[in-house]
């Protein structure tokens, strides 16, 4: 082979290279395997069986195309971000009721989800062998969201959450501070308590909250790193009760707002996604479905769906109908 150099455009560009090189041999130089790429020569489609026969001449031009990911640029970006923290999937589910462990973590990896919310409890003394959670799910691997389930005043959160700091170091934490058992309902006054003394003791509290603008509007104010209103009772499946007033929390916060609670199937997801939160958490939607596999993987698909309707802006209702063909010609 020659060492002279000759002209060639490649890709609709100027190029220079070695007289007599073949198309699979300048791919290879330029970093590509030819069996993942496509050639048009001189607007000719050279078979890919014959990339190592086909010889360049002086004045050829060649395209060189492969597959590359499709999709709008603003989806492939759409990242979310809380308290520095920055998250692609919109999803965080919980790590209560499933059947073991081990059926936890699948649906946690089938949902695609990044945080994991986790209780704080006491340690099995009477068995010190006993499987826990952090033998299935890394905490190395996906952000810990150490919560206060189960606590009904703020002086009980606030020492679950100094613990779980103490235990993992975390700061980013999700407050709860239920008023009661029946319901699980927020009591207010007792988060918005618990919220000013985490934030005074550098934690950063994501906060459970009831669907009110005007008390979301003051969590802000304390200090809270997201608003997480409840769509319904905890557990309960009921799906989003109260879109008017998620709505206004929403268009009122400066702070990421989810739904927390209520959710029953995917299209609850997608409904609180099209409402312009900026991500769904659900614990028992998932673990008591029939597949906990599958609907993790239903709740994945939802959220990114609400989400492109959102972005995608949607139709205007109308109270009569509008035909999509005109009539005007109709024979």
């Amino acid at each position: 082979m020659s060492d002279s150099l000759i002209n060639i455009k490649l890709n609709g560009e100027p190029h220079q290279v070695k007289a007599g090189i073949t198309i699979a041999a300048l791919a290879q130089t330029l970093g590509l395997n030819p069996a993942k790429v496509a050639v048009e020569r001189n607007l000719e489609i050279v078979p890919r069986s014959d990339l190592g026969n086909v010889t360049i001449e002086s004045g050829d031009q060649l395209e060189i195309v492969h597959f590359v990911g499709g999709g709008d640029k603003i989806m492939s970006d759409d990242s979310w971000s809380v308290a520095g923290h920055t998250f692609k999937s919109r999803l965080i589910v919980g790590t209560g009721k499933y059947k073991d462990y081990a059926q936890n973590a699948a649906a946690l990896k089938a949902s695609g989800a990044e945080i994991v919310t986790v209780a704080v409890r006491r340690v099995n003394l009477t068995d010190a062998s006993a499987p826990m959670l952090t033998d299935f799910i890394d905490p190395k691997e996906y952000c810990f969201l150490p919560n206060t389930a189960g606590c009904f005043n703020a002086e009980e959160a606030v020492r679950t959450l100094r613990l779980a700091r103490e235990a993992g170091g975390w700061t980013l934490v999700k407050l709860e501070v239920l008023g009661e058992a029946r319901t699980l309902y927020p009591d207010m006054v007792e988060t918005l308590k618990a919220t000013e003394t985490l934030v005074k003791e550098g934690f950063q509290p994501m906060v459970y909250c009831s669907d009110d603008p005007i008390m979301a509007k003051r969590l802000e104010d304390a200090g809270a790193v997201a608003i997480m209103p409840l769509g319904a009772p905890i557990g309960s499946g009921l799906g989003l009760q109260n879109p008017v007033m998620l709505r206004l929390i929403v268009e009122g916060a400066k702070i990421p707002v989810l739904v927390d609670a209520g959710v029953g199937t995917a299209s609850d997801a997608a409904v609180a996604m099209e409402l312009g939160c900026d991500a769904v958490l659900m614990n028992t939607a998932i673990a008591e479905a029939q597949n906990p596999i599958l609907m993790a993987q239903a709740m994945k698909s939802a959220v990114e769906a609400g989400r492109m309707a959102y972005l995608a802006g949607r139709m205007g209702k109308r109270m009569y109908a509008d035909p999509s063909s005109p009539l005007a010609g109709l024979i």
